[in-house]
């Protein structure tokens, strides 16, 4: 028997996991249920571990199932779109390229005007997770802000493509009070690239304000309009997001960030052709000359290691 896992085998790992059901599972895949779990015994017993506790209210997933679960969605992924790639490749041009889901309403179109000549494949997940992919060969490159962070695969190389910090979007009827504590007894809606949210909301909190993360920067200045709260949220998105009646400001919490593109080596030239002119494109400031050991300004405090950008 083979040490690697079978597609039928990825499949019924990431049908488990959505569905918490081997019955359910099975059915999707068009498999009876015994046929389901015999299969997942069977990858149990060749991983050596267990990958969902299973009873008769359905099957929960271990922390090795949600691994297997997400590394089987990436490569089904991969898988699904090979031979649109391989159409592609045959007409021109084509790059697989990854980003966070905050940036890529904004970073995709710049793409498409500054690669005309190409096909664009979009791929979306948190920064470290894009980072690997690119230095086991499944992404031609991602676009992130973590670069600086952590120890990059010795295949890949980063450059610093734009820079950005911190800002405060307020929705008509807003407003911030003066001194120490702007934010005291109001609400503040959060998102960032990769500051540490626990460091930010402390911020906030030693502001007077009473924080609440969001998941994607849409998700934060919608939540911001309803409540009628400040929102903070790095400045390129805000601008972004910020409509005629509402204003961005400064925030008064520290934190810059540079977004990166990781390549592996040497960069395609067709992408590093475009790293002078996407931070023009994306509204923001350029960076500077500094590599990625020090290409972005001090953040506050320490940095989260879960799920960054």
């Amino acid at each position: 028997m083979s040490s690697l896992p079978s597609v039928e085998d990825l499949r019924l790992v990431e049908a488990l996991l959505r569905h918490g059901s081997l019955g359910a599972a099975g059915r999707e895949l068009r498999i009876s249920q015994p046929a389901a779990s015999n299969r997942l015994a069977a990858l149990e017993r060749r991983i050596g571990e267990r990958l969902f506790d299973r009873d008769t209210t359905g099957a929960r997933p271990t922390a090795a199932g949600r691994a297997l679960a997400a590394e089987a969605a990436h490569v089904l992924d991969h898988l699904e779109g090979i031979f649109d790639r391989t159409r592609a490749a045959a007409r021109g041009r084509i790059l697989s390229v990854g980003t966070f889901p905050s940036l890529a309403a904004w970073l995709f179109p710049a793409l498409a005007e500054l690669l005309p000549d190409s096909t664009v494949h979009q791929v979306l997940d948190h920064g470290d997770r894009l980072v690997e992919w690119v230095g086991e060969g499944s992404l031609d490159a991602a676009f992130v802000t973590i670069a600086n962070q952590m120890r990059l695969p010795a295949t890949v190389t980063a450059a610093p493509v734009a820079s950005d910090q911190l800002a405060v979007l307020t929705p008509p009827g807003v407003r911030l009070g003066g001194g120490r504590r702007p934010f005291a007894g109001l609400d503040v809606v959060t998102h960032t690239y990769d500051v540490s949210a626990e460091a930010l909301h402390r911020r906030l909190s030693e502001l007077g304000g009473r924080p609440k993360r969001m998941a994607t920067a849409e998700t934060a200045v919608r939540t911001g309009r309803l409540l009628r709260c400040a929102v903070v949220l790095p400045r390129g998105l805000a601008r972004v997001y910020a409509g005629p009646d509402e204003e961005v400001s400064t925030a008064p919490v520290p934190g810059r960030f540079t977004l990166f593109l990781v390549t592996r080596r040497p960069t395609p030239p067709a992408l590093a052709a475009i790293v002078g002119g996407l931070a023009d494109r994306l509204g923001l400031e350029r960076p500077s000359a500094a590599g990625p050991s020090t290409g972005s300004a001090r953040h506050i405090e320490s940095w989260s290691r879960r799920r960054p950008c």
